[in-house]
Protein backbone atom coordinates (compact mmCIF):
# COMPACT_ATOMS: atom_id res chain seq x y z
CA UNK A 1 0.00 0.00 0.00
CA UNK A 2 1.38 3.37 -0.78
CA UNK A 3 2.88 5.15 2.36
CA UNK A 4 3.68 1.87 3.94
CA UNK A 5 7.18 0.44 4.12
CA UNK A 6 8.16 2.64 1.34
CA UNK A 7 12.31 2.24 0.91
CA UNK A 8 14.37 5.23 1.87
CA UNK A 9 17.92 3.67 0.93
CA UNK A 10 18.55 1.85 -2.93
CA UNK A 11 21.77 0.25 -3.20
CA UNK A 12 22.65 -0.12 -6.63
CA UNK A 13 26.05 -1.51 -8.55
CA UNK A 14 27.67 2.47 -9.49
CA UNK A 15 26.46 4.03 -6.40
CA UNK A 16 23.71 4.30 -3.64
CA UNK A 17 21.01 6.56 -3.11
CA UNK A 18 19.57 7.15 0.56
CA UNK A 19 18.41 10.14 2.37
CA UNK A 20 19.93 13.59 2.58
CA UNK A 21 22.08 13.88 5.86
CA UNK A 22 23.08 17.81 6.74
CA UNK A 23 26.49 16.46 6.10
CA UNK A 24 26.02 16.48 2.54
CA UNK A 25 25.67 20.16 2.27
CA UNK A 26 29.59 20.89 0.59
CA UNK A 27 29.66 18.25 -1.50
CA UNK A 28 26.68 18.54 -2.83
CA UNK A 29 27.73 22.78 -3.49
CA UNK A 30 30.68 21.55 -5.04
CA UNK A 31 29.04 19.10 -7.53
CA UNK A 32 26.21 21.23 -8.05
CA UNK A 33 28.39 24.83 -8.94
CA UNK A 34 28.82 24.26 -12.16
CA UNK A 35 27.57 25.57 -15.03
CA UNK A 36 27.43 22.04 -17.36
CA UNK A 37 25.25 21.39 -14.56
CA UNK A 38 23.12 24.19 -14.28
CA UNK A 39 22.66 24.71 -18.38
CA UNK A 40 20.65 21.17 -18.63
CA UNK A 41 18.12 22.24 -15.54
CA UNK A 42 15.39 24.70 -14.76
CA UNK A 43 16.44 28.26 -13.67
CA UNK A 44 15.02 27.22 -9.99
CA UNK A 45 18.40 25.46 -10.12
CA UNK A 46 20.52 28.32 -8.62
CA UNK A 47 23.77 29.74 -10.38
CA UNK A 48 26.12 30.05 -8.85
CA UNK A 49 25.36 27.11 -6.28
CA UNK A 50 26.27 28.30 -3.16
CA UNK A 51 26.95 26.61 0.27
CA UNK A 52 23.83 28.09 1.71
CA UNK A 53 21.88 26.66 -1.43
CA UNK A 54 22.34 23.40 -0.65
CA UNK A 55 21.68 23.72 3.31
CA UNK A 56 18.18 25.29 1.80
CA UNK A 57 17.37 22.50 -0.71
CA UNK A 58 18.39 19.52 2.20
CA UNK A 59 16.31 21.24 4.73
CA UNK A 60 13.46 21.41 1.27
CA UNK A 61 13.43 18.07 0.75
CA UNK A 62 12.89 16.79 4.65
CA UNK A 63 9.69 18.26 3.81
CA UNK A 64 8.91 16.60 0.92
CA UNK A 65 7.25 12.66 0.91
CA UNK A 66 8.78 10.41 2.26
CA UNK A 67 11.37 8.02 -0.64
CA UNK A 68 10.49 10.69 -2.93
CA UNK A 69 14.15 12.56 -3.06
CA UNK A 70 17.17 10.87 -2.66
CA UNK A 71 20.88 11.66 -2.32
CA UNK A 72 23.11 9.85 -5.12
CA UNK A 73 26.04 8.49 -3.08
CA UNK A 74 29.54 7.45 -4.61
CA UNK A 75 32.07 6.39 -2.19
CA UNK A 76 29.98 8.22 0.91
CA UNK A 77 29.98 11.44 -0.79
CA UNK A 78 27.18 13.02 -2.66
CA UNK A 79 27.62 13.98 -5.95
CA UNK A 80 24.09 14.64 -7.59
CA UNK A 81 20.20 14.29 -6.49
CA UNK A 82 17.39 12.67 -7.92
CA UNK A 83 13.69 12.36 -7.34
CA UNK A 84 9.98 12.12 -8.56
CA UNK A 85 7.20 14.88 -7.78
CA UNK A 86 3.98 12.67 -6.87
CA UNK A 87 1.36 14.58 -9.64
CA UNK A 88 -2.33 15.37 -8.11
CA UNK A 89 -5.59 14.75 -9.25
CA UNK A 90 -6.22 13.11 -12.59
CA UNK A 91 -2.63 13.00 -12.95
CA UNK A 92 -2.22 10.93 -9.21
CA UNK A 93 -0.72 7.61 -10.84
CA UNK A 94 2.12 9.53 -12.76
CA UNK A 95 5.22 11.29 -11.19
CA UNK A 96 7.48 13.48 -13.12
CA UNK A 97 11.42 12.14 -12.97
CA UNK A 98 14.34 14.44 -12.16
CA UNK A 99 18.34 14.06 -11.64
CA UNK A 100 21.37 15.48 -11.61
CA UNK A 101 24.93 14.43 -11.40
CA UNK A 102 28.19 16.15 -10.79
CA UNK A 103 30.23 16.54 -13.72
CA UNK A 104 33.21 14.15 -12.57
CA UNK A 105 31.03 11.07 -12.72
CA UNK A 106 29.38 11.52 -16.34
CA UNK A 107 29.92 8.71 -18.63
CA UNK A 108 30.01 6.07 -15.63
CA UNK A 109 26.30 4.81 -16.28
CA UNK A 110 25.34 5.55 -12.67
CA UNK A 111 22.80 8.31 -13.96
CA UNK A 112 21.10 4.47 -16.30
CA UNK A 113 21.68 3.02 -12.88
CA UNK A 114 19.35 5.80 -10.67
CA UNK A 115 16.76 6.34 -13.02
CA UNK A 116 16.10 2.91 -14.20
CA UNK A 117 15.90 1.84 -10.35
CA UNK A 118 13.99 5.23 -9.21
CA UNK A 119 11.71 4.97 -11.58
CA UNK A 120 10.93 0.90 -10.97
CA UNK A 121 10.72 2.45 -6.87
CA UNK A 122 8.04 4.73 -7.98
CA UNK A 123 6.01 1.53 -9.75
CA UNK A 124 6.35 -0.87 -6.93
CA UNK A 125 6.33 1.46 -3.99
CA UNK A 126 4.00 4.58 -4.97
CA UNK A 127 1.39 2.63 -7.46
CA UNK A 128 2.15 4.81 -10.26
CA UNK A 129 1.64 3.60 -13.91
CA UNK A 130 3.64 6.90 -15.70
CA UNK A 131 6.43 8.15 -15.16
CA UNK A 132 7.52 10.88 -17.09
CA UNK A 133 10.50 13.37 -17.84
CA UNK A 134 11.60 16.34 -20.15
CA UNK A 135 15.06 17.29 -21.40
CA UNK A 136 16.16 19.83 -23.35
CA UNK A 137 17.02 19.15 -27.36
CA UNK A 138 20.79 20.14 -26.31
CA UNK A 139 20.72 17.54 -23.92
CA UNK A 140 21.67 14.29 -25.83
CA UNK A 141 23.67 12.76 -23.28
CA UNK A 142 20.12 12.82 -20.55
CA UNK A 143 18.01 11.38 -23.68
CA UNK A 144 20.50 8.61 -24.05
CA UNK A 145 19.97 7.82 -20.44
CA UNK A 146 16.51 8.22 -20.56
CA UNK A 147 16.19 5.55 -23.74
CA UNK A 148 18.79 3.26 -21.75
CA UNK A 149 16.33 3.23 -18.64
CA UNK A 150 13.27 2.07 -20.86
CA UNK A 151 11.74 5.43 -21.36
CA UNK A 152 10.04 6.16 -24.74
CA UNK A 153 10.35 9.28 -26.97
CA UNK A 154 6.48 10.57 -26.88
CA UNK A 155 7.07 13.91 -27.93
CA UNK A 156 8.93 16.99 -29.17
CA UNK A 157 7.39 20.27 -27.58
CA UNK A 158 8.94 22.94 -29.87
CA UNK A 159 10.21 25.94 -28.44
CA UNK A 160 8.82 25.26 -25.24
CA UNK A 161 11.92 26.79 -23.11
CA UNK A 162 14.53 29.37 -22.46
CA UNK A 163 17.59 28.41 -20.85
CA UNK A 164 20.41 30.78 -20.81
CA UNK A 165 18.44 33.49 -23.34
CA UNK A 166 18.46 30.70 -25.84
CA UNK A 167 15.03 29.30 -27.05
CA UNK A 168 15.00 25.23 -27.77
CA UNK A 169 12.74 22.47 -28.19
CA UNK A 170 12.09 20.01 -25.26
CA UNK A 171 11.55 16.16 -25.63
CA UNK A 172 9.51 14.51 -23.54
CA UNK A 173 10.11 10.55 -22.34
CA UNK A 174 7.73 8.72 -20.63
CA UNK A 175 7.70 5.03 -19.20
CA UNK A 176 4.36 3.84 -18.61
CA UNK A 177 2.86 0.26 -17.31
CA UNK A 178 1.08 -2.24 -19.44
CA UNK A 179 -2.29 -3.54 -17.90
CA UNK A 180 -0.87 -2.87 -14.79
CA UNK A 181 2.56 -4.51 -14.92
CA UNK A 182 6.07 -2.13 -15.60
CA UNK A 183 7.15 -2.23 -18.73
CA UNK A 184 10.93 -2.32 -18.92
CA UNK A 185 11.52 -2.13 -15.29
CA UNK A 186 11.92 -5.00 -12.74
CA UNK A 187 10.46 -5.23 -9.09
CA UNK A 188 12.08 -4.62 -6.16
CA UNK A 189 13.31 -8.34 -5.21
CA UNK A 190 14.79 -8.61 -8.40
CA UNK A 191 18.84 -8.99 -8.74
CA UNK A 192 18.67 -6.50 -11.72
CA UNK A 193 19.85 -4.11 -12.07
CA UNK A 194 20.13 -3.93 -8.10
CA UNK A 195 23.15 -4.44 -6.03
CA UNK A 196 20.75 -6.00 -3.02
CA UNK A 197 17.41 -5.39 -2.68
CA UNK A 198 15.62 -2.00 -1.23
CA UNK A 199 16.11 -1.39 2.42
CA UNK A 200 12.52 -0.57 3.98
CA UNK A 201 14.79 1.60 6.58
CA UNK A 202 12.94 4.29 8.33
CA UNK A 203 15.74 5.33 10.06
CA UNK A 204 15.86 9.15 11.16
CA UNK A 205 17.63 11.05 8.52
CA UNK A 206 21.76 11.13 8.83
CA UNK A 207 23.13 14.45 10.81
Amino acid sequence: MRGEGIPTEIVLRSCSLRPFAEADAPSLQRHADDEQVWLNLRDRFPHPYMLEDARSWIEIVAELPEGTHFAIDVGGECVGTVGIVLQTDVHRRSAEIGYWLGRAFWGRGIATDVVRAVTSHGFFSFGLVRVFASVFATNPASARVLEKAGYALEGRMRSAVVKDGVLMDALLYACVTEGGIPTNVVPPTAPVPFSGPFSSSRRGRRR
